[in-house]
């Protein structure tokens, strides 16, 4: 039996190159999909994780950079994380470097030739783990994070969260036994540029409090999944 084609997501808000690039790469016996944006990325990306996702970083609505953040959240070692290409426009290496920070693999400049793309997404290939994928879920005593879904259930029930509760739930549950602290949240949860608004982080802690209790430790003769260390349960508010 042949093995399937590698799966490739490619991401970009112009049509044409959405267009150019599934005919081209199709061509070479690749199994393609194409997003507008970032929503539409990370929707196809919960279905099923491709092998390579090929990523512009200006978009309207989420950017590239949110779609990097996200993905590699969802990530574990275990799992094999698709490999993110993403594309730049020339003179924007700051943008770069901040893609590759946050946990991008390779990047090319606009515009590229298809020979590059392809060495790139082959060079990709041969760096990726063997490991099969699977998917990303976070427990804590009752509370289940669905990273890939972005769901949070407390015994099977849905709970509601906002956008920044959600993403600074992900933070904390990610870190379970670790010390975060405020500047490090600061700068992972909210946009750079108003990492030193803490009242934004203040209120929304106080906001958030409401919605957590401790969850208790577990008997001294389980063997609980490392993942349950975090010490935060949620609970829906009335």
């Amino acid at each position: 039996m042949s093995a399937p084609p590698i799966r490739i997501l490619v991401v970009d808000d112009e049509p044409q190159i959405l267009r150019a690039l599934r005919a081209a790469l199709k061509g070479h016996g690749y199994d393609v999909q194409t997003a507008a944006d970032g929503e539409e990325a990370l929707d196809l990306l919960a279905l099923h994780l491709p092998d390579i996702v090929i990523l512009d970083l200006v978009m309207p609505g989420k950017s590239g950079f949110d779609v990097v953040r996200e993905v590699r959240g969802w990530s574990t070692p275990a799992q094999r994380a698709p490999a993110i290409i993403v594309l730049s426009a020339r003179g924007e290496d700051r943008d770069k470097v901040t893609a590759l920070d946050l946990g991008a693999d390779d990047y090319l400049t606009k515009p590229f030739s298809m020979n590059e793309l392809l060495a790139r997404i082959r060079v990709a290939l041969r760096h990726r783990p063997d490991q099969a994928a699977s998917d990303p879920m976070i427990r804590a005593g009752a509370v289940a994070i669905d990273l890939a879904r972005r769901v949070v259930t407390r015994d099977g029930a849905p709970v509601h969260v906002t956008p920044t509760e959600w993403q600074l739930l992900v933070e904390l549950a990610r870190a379970a036994g670790k010390v975060l602290t405020q500047r490090m949240l600061l700068q992972r949860v909210w946009d750079w540029n108003t990492v030193m608004r803490r009242s934004t982080s203040a209120s929304t802690s106080t906001n958030s409090a409401a919605n957590w209790k401790p969850i208790p430790p577990a008997p001294a003769s389980s063997s609980p999944n490392p993942a349950s260390a975090t010490a935060l349960s949620v609970t829906s508010s009335e």
